[in-house]
């Protein structure tokens, strides 16, 4: 019977850590196989470097890579470090990957940490002619580095979800699926989509017809059906699929 123990994997490379949670078995060695599994303390990352004298430590996602139209946003916070290493406050245990909460509590998470004078968060916002021009995933890390920019004093440390980012402006920890095990992250995946949506309504009103305020820029068959009928607007990534073919290619 193999006997199964909790390791963690780490990956440092040119300043940057990729930290995944493993379920290992003692002939890892051997069989080179993982079952990932999903971290308990939700607060592990943050006190881990803490420990390692680094007090200034950022969480840092983004929302809206994959719309048709609309900004890409992102988000960088910091947390108090008494909450690091006591606990974050009963209001915001909720936090958690913002697409696994309804908008209502996201809103309510959102105004929380607004309203909290010890967090310290940025948000940095590209919107769709410079992602057409630059690309999506430039657009993504330009739009992460001016969050971080407006931090002052700057973030010693980023933890990132998902894959790491070669040009992020700190170093940084990449966590797969970190909005879900770091509430430092989970508490930035608010604050990026909170944001959005709020903007996707608001262009909602300056470009009637094409709903965006129902579903934030995404290619539904409802916004599919709009463009077809009015034409893409000036908030329409043109770079995207299918907008990126003609018209006729588009809907034929």
């Amino acid at each position: 019977m193999i006997r199964i123990r909790w390791s963690r994997f780490v990956r440092f490379t040119d300043n940057i850590f990729e930290a995944r949670d493993f379920q290992v078995s003692r002939f890892f060695c051997e069989t080179g196989k993982t079952i990932p599994v999903s971290s308990v303390d939700r607060l592990q990352y943050e006190r881990e470097h803490v420990s390692r004298g680094i007090n200034r430590l950022g969480g840092v996602d983004e929302a809206g890579r994959g719309p048709l139209a609309g900004p890409v946003v992102a988000a960088v916070i910091v947390m108090p470090e008494l909450w690091i290493e006591e606990g974050v406050p009963e209001a915001l245990r909720r936090l958690n990957d913002s697409k696994k909460l309804n908008a209502k509590v996201r809103e309510e998470l959102f105004e929380v940490i607004d309203l909290d004078k010890s967090i310290e968060y940025g948000i940095g916002v590209v919107d769709a002619p410079l992602i057409d021009e630059i690309n999506i995933l430039q657009a993504t890390y330009q739009a992460m580095n001016e969050a971080l920019a407006k931090i002052a004093p700057p973030v010693q440390h980023a933890l990132v979800d998902g894959r790491p980012v070669r040009s992020l402006s700190v170093s940084q920890t990449a966590i797969v699926k970190g909005d879900g095990k770091s509430y430092t992250i989970g508490a930035a995946s608010i604050l990026a989509k909170v944001t959005r949506d709020r903007l996707m309504i608001e262009y909602d009103q300056k470009y009637p017809g094409y709903g965006f305020a129902g579903h934030k820029g995404y290619g539904t068959r409802a916004h599919l059906s709009a463009i077809e009928k009015l034409g893409p607007c000036p908030i329409h990534r043109m770079s995207f699929a299918p907008l990126s073919n003609t018209q006729t290619e588009l809907f034929s």
